[in-house]
């Protein structure tokens, strides 16, 4: 995984969520408080979703084989799209259930009724140091891009899963809390039911932003506009290149792109000049865009009419001189 950033901020709320997810259980057997135990489902499902994402890192950084000749950085997306079920299933749908039974019963909490308390405040102290160290490493790679544009276009998973488990944590701590005290007030546990269904929704939410984002992923993303920007220049800087007829590109993984085009060159030009001027072109590309590892030039030369038609088979359209 590149970014040292995603591993940290995984790292650190694999931490966090392990001490939380035992304190929970305690404080769940102790009270019997359904807030307690959808909270405990919750931080166990969050610590084997950054375990996940942990290996997913791991297993992509293998070399390319005969089998899998463009490598394997797109199991990063595989292994953060099982996030995402684990979090609906094992998360949400547990807390919803669990929520079903607690509004029935209406069960309130009559034994160590400071626990749910205490162990949410801290729990909360632990998050938020999480969600600190999530936001401060997406911050090296975000720029000015606002959160919801960094969620949706990162190329790196691993980040923004972090950062909306976190979120989630916290908004779901509040949600508990919130259900744990009226319960304690009014001794009805009906609240703490509610409570534990507000955590439900939350978690099933936040699934499915994962899998729609991820899907599109695993489906096959090109470079953002400003790498394609980057391309382009790189391309026309050097002298052999008279336009781009059309251009695709492909992220075979967070950090490794997929560049294929086909470039106009001097009909006049011999054979030699043409593959001098390509693998000049080639540098240049990854001089500019390091994650540009697999690049395809096609040289051909210019009709405007046929340079139309290609453009408009491959989804693009053709870049002036």
């Amino acid at each position: 995984m590149s970014a040292g950033g995603g591993t940290k901020a995984i790292i650190a709320a694999l931490a966090a969520n392990l001490g939380i997810a035992a304190t929970k259980f305690v404080a769940w057997l102790l009270t019997s408080s359904s807030s307690m135990l959808a909270e405990s489902i919750h931080s166990v499902a969050d610590s084997g979703n950054q375990a996940l994402l942990l290996l997913g890192g791991k297993r992509a950084q293998r070399k390319a084989t005969p089998e899998h000749p463009f490598g394997y950085g797109r199991e990063r997306y595989i292994y953060a799209f099982i996030v995402s079920i684990v979090l609906f299933s094992v998360g949400g749908l547990f807390a919803l259930y669990e929520a079903y039974h607690k509004i029935q019963e209406k069960e309130g909490i009559h034994e160590w009724q400071w626990v749910p308390v205490t162990v949410l405040v801290v729990a909360i102290g632990l998050e938020s140091y999480s969600f600190r160290t999530a936001i401060k490493e997406s911050n090296h790679t975000r720029g000015k891009t606002s959160w919801v544009n960094f969620v949706r276009r990162a190329k790196a998973p691993e980040l923004p899963v972090v950062l909306l488990e976190d979120a989630g944590a916290l908004i779901g701590l509040v949600f508990a809390l919130f259900g744990v005290v009226l319960t304690l007030i009014t001794g009805n546990g009906v609240w703490d039911g509610l409570g534990t269904a507000a955590i439900g929704l939350l978690l099933v939410t936040i699934a499915a932003v994962l899998a729609l984002e991820t899907k599109s992923l695993l489906l096959g993303e090109g470079a953002n506009p400003e790498d394609i920007a980057k391309i382009q220049q790189a391309i026309m800087a050097g002298p052999g290149v008279e336009r781009i007829i059309h251009m695709k590109t492909l992220h075979l993984g967070p950090e490794e792109l997929l560049v294929a085009a086909k470039i106009a060159v001097q009909p006049s030009e011999l054979a030699a000049d043409v593959a001098r001027h390509i693998n000049e072109t080639e540098s240049r590309i990854r001089e500019a865009l390091p994650i540009a590892r697999v690049i395809y030039l096609e040289p051909d030369i210019y009709h405007p009419q046929a340079g139309a038609t290609s453009a408009a088979e491959a989804g693009t359209l053709p870049a002036t001189a």
